[in-house]
């Protein structure tokens, strides 16, 4: 697929021009033997075949293999094929190979690293952003009259041109820019202005008009006719290609608009999209490099200061995380519940830093002292619980807070905490210690059994290089349903009370007794040496029975 071509003069789009709009660093120059003025007139993405024509345009190294063979093979032929660069994925553990250094220095071919925050869709938004504003810089089809003053100055010329309010809005009906409010302006247009996005009662009624529905599917100018207290609109989308990026309304202020006042909102709405674009750009960049920040300090990888620099918060400061895991068997009902948890910790604890991924939420509350951490994050924590348990037909969600640490530089000792909790709340779940079962703790609400929990993880290996009866006691029954096992798990757990752990199994008290006997006879075990009770107890807590 090639994309991103530059319109009607692309020899003038320039690496150095896509560079200088890069103010996120999703790209970082590495080697340029020809400089950074060579033209660039698209982009491809991974291989897309030996027809395919790749001359002045930036190859996007997607899907390639690891190691340095492939990453020079790439280079050396993007460049046998006359591409103008080459764009490689590069992270702190895996910096772009110095072969292909050496490969792009040798045959004269710019190379380039993507930031391992972003994504090759962040790439090729860049591309296209950047080749957009290319465009109105140079006076081409989508030259801004507004002489380079940005979203603003372009409203503030469309205003004058058409005599009307401008208002510039985003697909989440944000206001990215409006003109002077005068002042007959009507009152949706100042709530809107003054609240930095449409009222909530304003978009219901929108959609239930269907103007809405008309917006996201016509290419052309809408007219609103007044209403009441309503003036005239024109409303008319802002769109790359097939892709909505946000609209532009007109509304007449004190005076009728102009007759070509629809005319000029089309032109306006072209001259937008490099400015949408952009907007775009920057959020999902911001969304993606603080998502990698978070994820690096949590699990503690790169560069701690870095992270809390990212996040916008102290590297001196208390913090702690609190964790909601759901069950990955749940599928999407589970997917839908970690949803609303999410939206309700990024909206109830502002400050936060909520992040989302795989089977999990994980909040990092910035505090003010130790003991607000302890009573913050376990507030968060009944919250979130409550939340999920009283959504319909809600997956279970079990919800952990992690201790509290001085800093934002330990915060991955609090996240490996607040697992260690969720952990230890499943466990006594599954073993029926909690009855209706506990779904949200701190480590001091579950210490014992987190400490069971981490002996258990010390244990296994030990476990795992033994032999003798025991094992072969655990292997065969396992083997074979594990009856004897599940008998074993019961006894033990009841501190050897045969009548009670007989009812624990639904079993009638002389049929454990059988069995009982059978662990003795037939693999020559001893219930009442401590030692192999110990042992035992260890074996059977790690096949996951008890």
């Amino acid at each position: 697929m090639t994309a991103g071509t530059t319109g009607q003069d692309p020899d003038r789009v320039t690496l150095r021009q896509i560079l200088a709009y890069d103010e996120d660093g999703v790209l970082r120059l590495l080697l340029a033997p020809a400089g950074q003025d060579v033209a660039v007139r698209g982009l491809i993405i991974g291989d897309e075949g030996a027809a395919r024509p790749h001359e002045r345009r930036i190859v996007l190294a997607a899907g390639l293999p690891p190691g340095p063979a492939a990453a020079r093979a790439t280079v050396r032929e993007a460049a046998r094929r006359g591409a103008a660069a080459v764009v490689l994925r590069e992270s702190e553990d895996a910096p772009v190979p110095a072969d292909a250094l050496a490969a792009a220095e040798e045959c004269g071919i710019a190379l380039l690293a993507r930031a391992a925050w972003a994504d090759w869709g962040d790439t090729i938004a860049l591309l296209r952003s950047a080749t957009a504003f290319a465009e109105a810089g140079r006076g081409g089809p989508a030259a801004d009259p507004a002489e380079g003053g940005g979203l603003p100055a372009l409203v503030s010329a469309t205003a004058r041109a058409c005599r009307g309010s401008i208002t510039v809005e985003d697909t989440q009906f944000r206001v990215l820019a409006h003109s002077a409010t005068g002042p007959d302006a009507d009152g949706v247009r100042r709530s809107t202005i003054l609240g930095g996005r449409v009222p909530d009662r304003r978009v219901a009624e929108l959609r239930r008009s269907g103007l809405l529905r008309t917006l996201w599917t016509s290419q052309d100018v809408i007219h609103r006719a007044a209403d009441g207290d309503s003036p005239e609109r024109l409303i008319v989308a802002v769109r790359s290609g097939g892709e909505m990026l946000g609209s532009l309304w007109a509304a007449a202020d004190g005076q009728r608009l102009s007759p070509d006042a629809a005319q000029v909102l089309r032109r306006a709405a072209t001259l937008a999209v490099p400015h949408l674009l952009r907007h775009r750009l920057r959020e999902s960049g911001t969304v993606r490099r603080e998502a990698y920040a978070l994820r690096g300090l949590l699990h503690g990888d790169g560069d701690r200061r870095a992270h809390l620099w990212s996040l916008g918060l102290p590297s001196d400061a208390p913090c702690a995380v609190v964790v909601a895991v759901r069950d990955a068997a749940e599928g999407t009902r589970a997917e839908r519940t970690l949803e609303a948890l999410a939206i309700q910790a990024t909206a109830s604890r502002p400050t936060g830093r909520v992040l989302r991924e795989d089977d999990q939420v994980a909040v990092l509350l910035p505090v003010g002292d130790i003991g607000d951490g302890k009573r913050a994050a376990l507030s968060l924590a009944r919250e979130l619980d409550a939340l999920a348990a009283g959504i319909p037909d809600a997956a279970p969600v079990w919800v952990g807070a992690g201790q509290t640490v001085r800093s934002g530089l330990e915060a991955s000792h609090s996240y490996g905490k607040a697992l260690l909790v969720v952990r230890a709340l499943r466990e006594r779940e599954d073993r029926g210690r909690d009855h209706p079962p506990v779904r949200h703790a701190g480590p001091g609400d579950v210490g014992p059994t987190i400490d069971a929990l981490r002996m258990l993880d010390a244990v296994r290996p030990v476990w795992g290089d033994g032999d003798g009866p025991l094992h072969e006691l655990i292997r065969a029954d396992l083997a074979t349903g594990g009856d004897l096992v599940r008998s074993l798990a019961a006894y033990l757990e009841t501190a050897g009370d045969v009548p009670k752990a007989a009812r624990r199994l639904v079993l009638h008290p002389n049929t454990l007794r059988y069995r009982l006997r059978r662990v003795r006879d037939r693999f020559g075990i001893d219930l009442d040496d401590p030692d192999t009770r110990l042992v035992l107890t260890l074996a059977v807590r790690l096949t996951g029975v008890l």
